[in-house]
């Protein structure tokens, strides 16, 4: 069977490409998700691994697509060599039935994160620069308020869930938690 597995990193963007240039290799199966590669824990991937058997073909646009770093990129190939199923990058054009193959999907791996790397230290770089020039503020505190009270006291009578709490105050999970932390242990000064 030919399995596709196709990612994006974000709502906004399109999978256009990927799908375009997946579309001539006979694609039986499709798994496609829109989120980051931070790591392997993405449900589309999971469930396309689940999914998948020996003798049967994943196809990706690129190694990006399926991992950001060379370890778990070597640890998703090695899971699926384990199982008998065989990864194939268009735009690298590497096949991991090959010895060849395996190599260059080694090199390549390594290759991408080390280019990850390089863009991200030039990212905290250029955020120092912009910081020393006064010109880089970074994302603006989240504050607690009677807004956040009045709906943090629906969220403690189970009228509302953590998950619409967080929505309804246009925040992350991490955010809310943080402010329910700070909210909670200094109660008496709100």
């Amino acid at each position: 069977m030919n399995i596709a597995y196709v990612r994006v990193s974000t709502i906004e963007q399109n999978e256009a490409r990927q799908l375009e240039g997946l579309k001539s290799y006979n694609i039986d199966k499709w798994f496609i998700e829109k989120v980051s590669a931070k790591d392997t824990n993405r449900p589309e991937l999971k469930a396309m691994l689940d999914y998948a058997r020996e003798g049967d073909t994943i196809y990706i646009w690129d190694f990006s697509r399926l991992a950001r770093s060379t370890k778990d990129l070597l640890e998703l190939t090695e899971l699926m060599e384990k199982k008998g199923i065989v990864l194939r990058s268009i735009k690298e054009n590497i096949d991991t039935s090959t010895p060849t193959g395996k190599l260059m999907l080694t090199m390549i791996g390594a290759i991408n994160e080390f280019e990850r790397m390089n863009l991200l230290e030039r990212q905290r770089e250029g955020i120092a620069l912009a910081k020393e020039r006064g010109a880089y503020k970074g994302r603006k505190a989240v504050e607690i308020d009677s807004r956040f009270i009045e709906e943090y006291n629906r969220y403690l009578a189970r009228e509302i869930n953590k998950s619409q709490l967080a929505k309804i105050l246009e925040v992350s999970r991490p955010t809310l938690d943080k402010l329910i932390k700070e909210y909670t242990e200094n109660k008496e000064e709100f």
